[in-house]
């Protein structure tokens, strides 16, 4: 056995754990000329990762260490923090402590004694994160460096001449780091995307960042114009209801190019038939084909005001498996039996085919529902169904409300871009929408409870009760704003926040208490294991009505079709499922997070127009440098700390405060501002803060 490995086992079977290498050295009674070297030999088995090393220099394995691998979160100031998957808080992580890591690494982290008991510290870097960077290009000499665009990624690369790819100083490019030894990453430029500044390229460095993809290979394109290509047989139908006489309709935006979901409804006295009609997916995308290692690479379809990224081929996605009016389309259909009460009596789920017998806007539904005259000559076939529908919808809505669902006032900025035009139309919820979404919800429900009945192996929909910690601070909150609340923060229901709401509507402080509430609870995602959703106060619930833009809707197809014919052959999904959740759930982080950042892209253009333009604004957020405020039309901007009325403001973050000796502002207040500027760099605009409307008080 050789010196290192001897050293190894020692560190193993803890004789030398946590010791620095003096302490080694006196340990084995080395002499002076003796231990010349042994730092070496450690340091070399911590470059194998056999050992780790602290800032103490002291030297052990991950677990005498009491080492947690997690991510490394970075931040543009130099430090950052280390996230875990268990649920455990994360670590704040000083810069003097990263110990080289770059945002997105994986990362072996410990708890050190510091200012706060979440102060940690990096041993070792397991994988790192950043191997492809978009960021502008800066020329020096006869070599170049790439300054990322995600300040978060606070150290250049170098960039050799020879692997510029012919890219000029101030283009906008994405690199490959090919090695992280030494001070700068070393890599080379894949493609030169544009000039820095220019709109649209800073759009596509926003879908490069995220790794998304506007095009699919070549064979999945093949594959799916192949699946289009198919004739419609008669062995296509066999097991299928038809429904194609049946009064079948979509409804949707008008600028809807995939539609996957169809209604139908009736009623005889006080009971409500309903049928969610979802466009069969499965049958045209193979498990394990192209098509679906693609979908379940892609996770999503990804919605830009310009563009769709899709998770499928258009010549399935807007083609043969959407919802065509007039065309035969196969579908699984979920079929509901409601009572007047809003509670699904009967439920069942069958595979289907359908034909459209007209395409609906949500406009034109809303119309139907408000009884306008020209609309129903237009759809006389439809007055008796919107009027249905209209009735459940509100049967179904008051249900939910009674049984505890939270109707958060949550506003979507719709941004529309047509002929080189941005326009930002006020936010509108109208009885279609909620039309929709009611029956969606119903019958996601209805799939996800039928399926656990059944016990197969499934993907839910999850929403976890709010973190006793995030429920406290919304206690302590609504005490200190006067708004008498007592639940228990331990197990806090669906039901505590919804009659909080509820006794606030029409109140001042509704759009305060909503905010803050929204920041208390946790975020959706996907899961093999059922815990229920909180916010639906819904026991049981999954994504089965988007199967075209959703992986997890294709994923239980699968699984329901599958189910529908042969329990015992649902099996084949038991460990996949836990994949799927997991891959879904980090494809729509990712998704959203690029919506966001594109969004603001074009939110920052569309007010570059409006300079000089004064608006009200509700104070949507604030932080140590100033407040974010909202108009009502969803864009949001900022005003500067440095512009208030006041030198000295205290920020009391518990309390969403921002407060000064004579001034101060909190969550959710109505301001007057004016449109000054617009920050590029951040995609937001400025504001400068003119005045309070009105009180919360």
């Amino acid at each position: 056995m050789d010196v290192k490995q001897s050293l190894l086992e020692k560190f193993r079977d803890g004789s030398f754990a946590l010791c620095t290498d003096e302490q080694v050295a006196r340990l084995l009674r080395l002499n002076k000329r003796e231990s010349t070297g042994l730092r070496d030999i450690l340091l070399s088995l911590c470059r194998e990762g056999e050992l780790l090393t602290d800032s103490r220099s002291r030297f052990g394995t991950a677990r005498q260490f009491g080492a947690v691998q997690g991510e490394f979160l970075g931040n543009e100031r130099g430090f950052g923090f280390v996230t875990f998957g268990d649920g455990s808080p994360d670590l704040f992580i000083p810069r003097r402590a990263t110990s080289g890591a770059l945002h997105g690494d994986t990362v072996l982290a410990i708890r050190v004694e510091g200012r706060s008991g979440d102060e940690g510290e990096i041993l070792a870097i397991l994988q790192r994160g950043c191997k492809e960077v978009v960021g502008v290009y800066r020329r020096e000499r006869q070599a170049g460096y790439l300054v990322p665009d995600d300040r978060r990624l606070t150290t250049e690369i170098y960039i050799p001449a020879s692997k510029s790819r012919g890219a000029k100083h101030g283009a906008k490019a994405v690199a490959r780091v090919r090695s992280f030894e030494g001070i700068t990453p070393v890599g080379e430029i894949l493609e030169v995307l544009g000039k820095d500044g220019d709109f649209f390229t800073e759009e596509l460095a926003i879908i490069r960042a995220h790794k998304l993809h506007e095009e699919f290979p070549p064979d999945v394109e093949a594959e799916g114009e192949r699946q289009e290509r198919r004739p419609f047989t008669q062995k296509d139908l066999i097991g299928r209801e038809d429904l194609r006489r049946e009064l079948v309709i979509t409804v949707d935006g008008e600028d809807t190019r995939d539609i996957d979901d169809a209604i139908s409804i009736s009623k005889k006295g006080e009971t409500y038939f309903l049928g969610v009609h979802i466009a069969d997916v499965s049958h045209y995308v193979a498990r394990g084909s192209r098509l679906d290692e693609e979908a379940f690479l892609r996770g999503t379809s990804v919605y830009f005001p310009d563009r769709v990224l899709p998770m499928l081929p258009r010549s399935l996605s807007n083609g043969i498996c959407s919802l065509n009016e007039g065309e035969d389309r196969l579908t699984l259909s979920c079929f509901m039996t409601v009572d007047g009460r809003g509670r699904v009596i009967q439920k069942r789920i069958a595979p289907s085919v359908i034909r459209s017998r007209h395409r609906m806007t949500y406009t034109e539904v809303t119309k139907l529902a408000e009884r306008d005259a020209e609309t129903q000559k237009k759809y006389p076939d439809l007055v008796g169904f919107a009027a249905i529908a209209a009735e459940l919808t509100q049967i179904l809505k008051r249900a939910r409300e009674a049984r505890g669902g939270i109707a958060l006032d949550v506003k979507e900025a719709k941004i529309l871009y047509s002929d080189g035009k941005i326009s930002v139309p006020d936010f509108e919820r109208t009885i279609s929408h909620e039309m929709i979404e009611q029956f969606m919800v119903l019958a996601n429900e209805s799939v996800a409870s039928l399926m656990t009945e059944k016990k197969v192996p499934f993907v839910y929909r999850i929403h976890e009760p709010p973190s006793e910690e995030k429920a406290q601070g919304l206690l302590s909150f609504l005490s200190e704003t006067g708004v008498k609340a007592n639940f228990n923060t331990e197990k806090v229901s669906p039901r505590d926040y919804a009659e909080i709401l509820s006794r606030l509507e029409g109140s001042p402080l509704f759009p305060l208490v909503n905010r803050v509430m929204l920041r208390s609870m946790m975020k959706a995602r996907y899961s093999p294991e059922n815990v229920g959703h909180f916010g639906l106060a819904s026991d049981c619930y999954c994504h089965f009505t988007s199967p075209i833009r959703r992986y997890p809707d294709l994923c239980i197809h699968r699984i329901i079709k599958e189910a529908l014919t042969d329990l015992s052959g649902t099996k084949k999904f038991e460990g996949f499922v836990e994949e799927a959740s997991i891959r879904s759930s980090e494809c729509e982080r990712n998704a959203a997070d690029a919506e966001r950042e594109v969004d603001g892209l074009y939110l920052a253009a569309y007010m570059q127009e409006k300079i000089g333009e004064k608006y009200e604004a509700t104070i949507s957020g604030m932080n140590f440098y100033g407040l974010f405020a909202e108009l009502d039309n969803t864009v949001e901007g900022f005003i500067p700390m440095e512009t208030l009325p006041e030198d000295r403001y205290e920020f009391l973050e518990d309390r969403h405060i921002l407060r000064g000796l004579k001034h101060s502002y909190m969550l959710g207040e109505r301001v007057k501002v004016e449109v000054v500027g617009v920050d590029w760099g951040m995609r937001r605009a400025n504001f400068a803060l003119l005045g309070k409307i009105g009180s919360l008080k």
